[in-house]
């Protein structure tokens, strides 16, 4: 079976490229063929006049796509000193330009668990169409790994102190939530998502008339009542100063955030700092990939990764043993040395 189906519909003219995730038992996480098999028909309809626009989504299951094979990573950090992880990284990054890049209209139909590499070929479609089922997160700081496929250009752009929020906690949000932090462009009920693409498959050039005729009003977002929160506890440059915020504030909500962060592998959150700040500071999406190609790249060798993943993913314990255990025993020159200039023949580029 196929992990990614892949096909066009509609006459010679005017088609429309499909790809559907299809892994369902792993949440459509992402391989390297996976990623290779979307770049070549990514490329192929770049350069066929006749495709006018691209669907992407999943076959079945209940979700869109829980992330990237970290599996894999942890194996590559542990067997093959982090060889096949960069490759995996490198290709994975090069199919997030590309649709970053994508002259033609892509649609992402995120309905379900959308996290991690998940976020990385969806955020940059056109259109990112979010539902009632929408789980949208960046866990990384969970198991040891930068927010990457785009998170330093993404989370530094949200309105606020939200990209940091997000980044470090991991936090989840829901349709409505996505929608009104520009995370999704449209509020569909899932129950229309088959008439939207068949809309878009019989009309690719009326895109934007489909889906606004097919979203409906969404809730209220929760988020929106904690951004004064999140604006004021978050604002600090460091996860000291932020852990600091929390815990003085004393409310419930920080309290849980708190606790959140304090179950994160803090070496991991001063990385995601200082992602977002290079981020931000980015020039283009391009300058954005190659920073994180080499903090990823180099991220997957410290011990938080390997150590992350067995206890969230691998045996399922959850008790993470964080070396450095806690944010006063980071060596901020440890952290700069993540983010270091790779030698030139290594660096990542894009297609």
């Amino acid at each position: 079976m196929s992990e990614v189906l892949i096909h066009t519909h509609g006459a010679a003219g005017s088609k429309t490229g499909h790809i559907s995730l299809n892994r369902p038992k792993a949440i459509h996480s992402l391989t390297m063929e996976m990623c290779e098999a979307m770049i070549a028909a990514l490329l192929e309809w770049r350069d066929d006049d006749g495709v006018k626009a691209v669907i992407i989504d999943h076959a079945e299951g209940r979700g869109f796509c829980a992330g990237g094979d970290v599996t894999l990573l942890r194996n590559s950090a542990l067997q093959d000193g982090g060889e096949s992880g960069r490759a995996f990284f490198h290709t994975e990054y090069q199919l997030n330009h590309l649709l970053f890049t994508f002259p033609k209209p892509v649609v992402a139909f995120k309905d379900g668990i959308t996290m991690g590499g998940g976020v990385g070929i969806s955020q940059p479609a056109r259109y990112r169409v979010v539902t009632e089922n929408t789980r949208y997160a960046m866990p990384e700081t969970g198991i040891g790994l930068i927010c990457d496929v785009g998170g330093g250009w993404y989370l530094s752009r949200l309105p606020g102190q939200l990209g940091k929020f997000l980044g470090l906690t991991g936090a989840r949000l829901d349709g409505a939530e996505c929608l009104w932090a520009g995370l999704g462009t449209h509020y569909l009920d899932s129950s229309a998502m088959a008439e939207a693409k068949a809309r878009i498959i019989e009309q690719p050039g009326q895109i934007e008339e489909t889906l606004g005729t097919l979203s409906v009003e969404a809730p209220e977002p929760r988020l929106k009542g904690n951004m004064e929160r999140i604006d004021r506890l978050f604002a600090g440059d460091t996860l000291a100063e932020i852990m600091d915020a929390l815990e003085a504030d004393g409310s419930e909500w920080a309290s849980k955030e708190f606790k959140t962060l304090r179950g994160k592998s803090p070496m991991t959150c001063e990385l995601v700092l200082q992602q977002l700040r290079e981020g931000a500071e980015a020039g283009t999406f391009a300058d954005n990939m190659a920073m994180e190609y080499r903090a990823a790249g180099r991220a997957i060798m410290l011990p938080d990764f390997a150590e992350g993943v067995r206890a969230l993913i691998v045996d399922k314990t959850g008790d993470p043993k964080w070396n450095p255990a806690t944010v006063a025993e980071i060596d901020p020159n440890a952290v700069d040395a993540v983010f270091a200039p790779l030698p030139p023949e290594q660096e990542w580029k894009p297609l």
